[in-house]
């Protein structure tokens, strides 16, 4: 048994944010039905050809779904979405502004003819203020959210290299939605859950918020070192590598003059003596530990760290990352089906003793069409009318090898 066996998702999504909310649903035994374009499916489906010539995109954010492809503004649309929604336990939509009251899958209209339907509607800025109507991707809230006005070099501000604004939004989507079906429990009733990307980075701001705000003055944009933590960050090794490095607290700084620079009355000098200090006097410090530790290799480096106990990372490449030992060590990685065969996977983060997570394919676009409409009642004769109309897509998977 997984948490969500018997609980089904209907989601009506693309790209990153919702897909990667009910992948984690799925994950945990949900039965999530992903309703795609007919014939080309999520667009994300085609964001590249890495994998095996599938999406990178789509492998990580689509397994264990089937695939629904319906023309949702086709004029017998609403029949199949009315049939699919009465049996859900969640509908879930990723759509541009408007476009799910005018297919009439409002919040307050679903949940009007089905009041225990837990029905989370994710939006770039929300259905109401001045934004309400403004499309929104996840560089342009990174903007809008001043993640680019603090990430970069002193002279480039800097995007985040993963979809940070769309992975916030489908982390709150996925926990507001276990939080729904809990209430649900004790109240009998559905809700509604509204999860904007806005809102979400807002959260993840809050330390700048609060720092620029209260202090006059934004965090400087410092690269790959702390904005007002010293040392922390990237320093160079004397085999032209790097290591990350990062001393919190006055103990730690005393190990790091003593253990690593070998000069420990460092750590009482009235210049250098708490993080304060050390940050206005950034350059003094990258100064004194350029020299010491032009004479180390990285791994002399990560040794004497290791053993002070100042904590310290590689910079890895994301190939590094997927051979890293420690996601070996611990049995991280397990295989997963696709239409291109076996793919490699990460286990989800949150471990559970009691369960294995669900990992089954990614789905081909409309691949569960048919199976799903005859499970609502339509006959093969209504299938086949209906893929003539142009209302659904679907092809007969063929058996894998």
């Amino acid at each position: 048994m997984r948490p969500l066996d018997g609980i089904t998702v209907v989601s009506l999504e693309q790209a990153v944010a919702a897909p990667f909310a009910t992948r984690h649903l799925a994950d945990l035994g949900a039965r999530v039905i992903k309703i795609e374009r007919p014939q080309v499916g999520d667009f994300a489906r085609d964001y590249d050809q890495t994998v095996k010539g599938l999406s990178s995109h789509f492998v990580w954010l689509n397994r264990s779904k089937e695939s629904l492809a319906l023309d949702v503004k086709h004029a017998r649309a609403k029949d199949i979405l009315d049939r699919l929604i009465s049996r859900a336990d969640v509908f879930i939509q990723n759509l541009a502004p408007g476009a799910a009251a005018r297919l009439g899958l409002s919040a307050d209209d679903l949940l009007s003819r089905h009041p225990r339907l837990i029905v989370c509607d994710i939006s770039g800025y929300g259905d109401s203020g001045p934004y309400a109507s403004k499309k929104a991707y996840d560089l342009l809230v990174q903007s809008e959210a001043g993640v680019l006005s603090i990430t970069g070099t002193p002279e480039t501000p800097s995007k985040v290299g993963i979809s940070i604004a769309d992975i916030a939004t489908g982390m709150y989507a996925y926990s507001g939605i276990l939080t729904a079906l809990l209430q649900r429990e004790k109240t009998g009733k559905g809700d509604r859950i509204e999860v904007t990307m806005l809102e979400a980075l807002g959260e993840w701001m809050g330390y700048p918020l609060y720092y620029t705000h209260f202090s006059g003055a934004a965090p400087p944009r410092t690269g790959p070192d702390h904005a007002t933590i010293v040392p922390y960050g990237r320093y160079l090794t004397g085999d032209g590598k790097s290591v990350m490095l990062g001393v919190q607290n006055q103990r730690e700084w005393a190990n790091f003059c003593d253990k690593v620079l070998g000069q420990p009355r460092l750590a009482t000098d009235a210049r250098y003596d708490s993080n304060s200090k050390r940050n206005e006097r950034r350059a003094e410090i990258l100064a004194i530990i350029d020299k010491v530790f032009s004479t180390l290799t990285t791994e002399q480096l990560v040794q004497k760290l290791d053993a002070a106990g100042i904590a310290n990372a590689h910079i890895n490449s994301p190939e590094d990352v997927w051979k890293h030992a420690q996601f070996a060590a611990r049995d991280r990685w397990r295989e997963v089906e696709s239409p291109k065969g076996k793919l490699p996977t990460l286990l989800p983060p949150a471990t559970h003793d009691s369960f294995e997570p669900r990992l089954a394919a990614a789905p081909e676009v409309g691949e569960h069409t048919e199976s799903i409409l005859l499970e609502l009642g339509f006959t093969d004769v209504d299938v086949g009318e209906l893929k003539s109309g142009g209302a659904i897509s679907f092809e007969r998977r063929k058996p894998r090898k």
